[in-house]
């Protein structure tokens, strides 16, 4: 493992205000639409799936939000994260590059993705729900909600993508363990997920229509509301913490990004490492480059179009300017199952278009092979979704080896592989497939995408 950056618990280390990307962007972000109407959401358009709190977090521009005592006190449980510098890898890389991680794989749920659960919980309790329901990729995002609700008192329900739920019983187990329901989707438990098996029995699922469903569940009871663990402007906010531990750590180091590489499906591992330093650039500070790492098998970011797109399959969500790839398109079955999103958040999308950060793909089988280098050097076995990034610091220090640049790279490592296991036994057996999309689904996936008309 890493040579860790030595960084005290207590009292003053744990952030006190989330960051709000928001309150520094050169241009306003795009407005989320009623589908019905086209006119911008209100609070009331929202209220029948999130908190009030969440809503105004959501809409807020303000740059800094208070952190709640109540989360600060469990964040206390794995926060800070620590952040290493990767010595052995540099060295097995020959780069004259240095390399640092933050990583998030020592929470509960072993990702980053308790860092909003906690917050999101605690204020659907505050306002008196009793349940909430979710969707999830690799189990991550549902194993953390879990895990949440367990904390507070809430029940959980959770659709976890049919794929996903074949590949990683692991996360499953995880998920049921917390308490909460866990359920393959598309399911016979929704009206939507009825009509998605009705047209195909086999149908292996996306996060569009565990969305869907979640949705519908959370949309049919006054005591239950959504949670969504990535895309949306709350759920980045959460996520903050990350990057402003990052900054306070780096500065320890005495050193500071010259590029910051973090995995994309959703946006919120990304937004949570990138935003608080994108921020400091934006106000005058260091800007350093930012890459977004994303699958080739699901590339948003740099295949799909900017536009107003919904949410979900079901169309229930309304719509948001993102980059997509169509609500109706259905990914491969890769392993990286918390990438597997049609679309990227508002937030990530809107900086692409700004020119603020830059994004690259690359299919499976090469990130498998950079997070076993990393594993091999460094200790810590990555989640597919890391991967990702492991890849994209690779390729910098690489790339700095080649130009003889001593650049200081930082990545997230979102999470550890230890319930991924499958997927590992999968490549070192050579099982392991690159699967590209089929270009007529997206083609038509792309072709559907609503006819929005331009503001006045």
């Amino acid at each position: 493992m890493g040579e860790q950056v030595k960084y005290e618990l207590n009292e003053g280390r744990i952030p006190k205000r989330w960051y709000n990307i928001q309150a520094d962007l050169p241009k306003a972000l795009p407005p989320v639409l009623h589908p019905a109407t086209f006119a911008p959401v209100g609070p009331d358009d929202l209220a029948p799936l999130f908190p009030m709190s969440l809503i105004m977090q959501e809409v807020s521009t303000e740059r800094e939000i208070e952190i709640p005592e109540p989360v600060r006190d469990i964040y206390r449980l794995w926060r800070p994260t620590p952040l290493y510098r990767a010595r052995r890898l540099e060295k097995a890389l020959g780069t004259p590059a240095r390399i640092f991680y933050k990583y998030e794989g020592v929470s509960p749920a072993g990702s980053h993705k308790p860092n909003t659960a906690v917050a999101q919980a605690f204020y659907n309790k505050e306002q008196g729900v009793k349940r909430l329901s979710t969707e999830t990729g690799a189990g991550q995002w549902g194993s953390s909600l879990a895990f949440a609700g367990a904390l507070f008192g809430l029940e959980v329900t959770v659709f976890q993508v049919r794929v996903s739920y074949d590949q990683k019983p692991y996360r499953r187990a995880l998920i049921e363990s917390y308490g909460a329901h866990c359920l393959p989707s598309p399911s016979d438990q929704t009206a939507y997920g009825r009509a998605v098996l009705a047209k195909n029995a086999k149908h292996p699922g996306s996060l569009g229509i565990a969305i869907s469903e979640a949705v519908e569940v959370a949309a049919q009871r006054e005591d239950t509301k959504y949670a969504l663990g990535s895309v949306l402007n709350h759920v980045l906010l959460h996520q903050s913490v990350v990057g402003l531990e990052a900054i306070e750590q780096m500065q320890m180091a005495d050193a500071y990004p010259d590029v910051i590489v973090g995995c994309t499906g959703g946006g919120s591992n990304f937004a949570g490492i990138t935003f608080p330093f994108i921020g400091a650039g934006l106000r005058g500070g260091h800007k350093p480059r930012i890459v977004a790492v994303e699958p080739a098998a699901c590339p948003s970011l740099t295949r799909g179009r900017y536009a107003y797109d919904f949410g979900d399959t079901a169309h229930m969500a309304p719509l948001s300017k993102m980059h997509t790839l169509g609500s109706a398109f259905t990914p491969p079955g890769f392993h990286a199952g918390g990438l597997r999103y049609h679309g990227m958040a508002p937030l990530v999308s809107h900086l692409k278009e700004l020119g603020l950060i830059e994004a690259v793909a690359y299919h499976q089988t090469e990130c498998f092979a950079a997070g076993v280098q990393f594993a091999r050097n460094e200790g810590i076995l990555p989640a597919p979704e890391a991967n990702h990034a492991v890849k994209g610091a690779i390729e910098e220090a690489l790339r700095c080896k080649r130009e003889g640049r001593a650049d200081t790279i930082l990545f997230n490592l979102c999470g550890h592989g230890h319930f991924d296991m499958q997927a590992y036994i999968d490549y070192s057996a050579g099982k392991l497939v690159d699967q590209p999309y089929d270009e007529q689904e997206l083609a038509m996936a792309l072709a559907g995408l609503p006819s929005v008309p331009e503001p006045a």
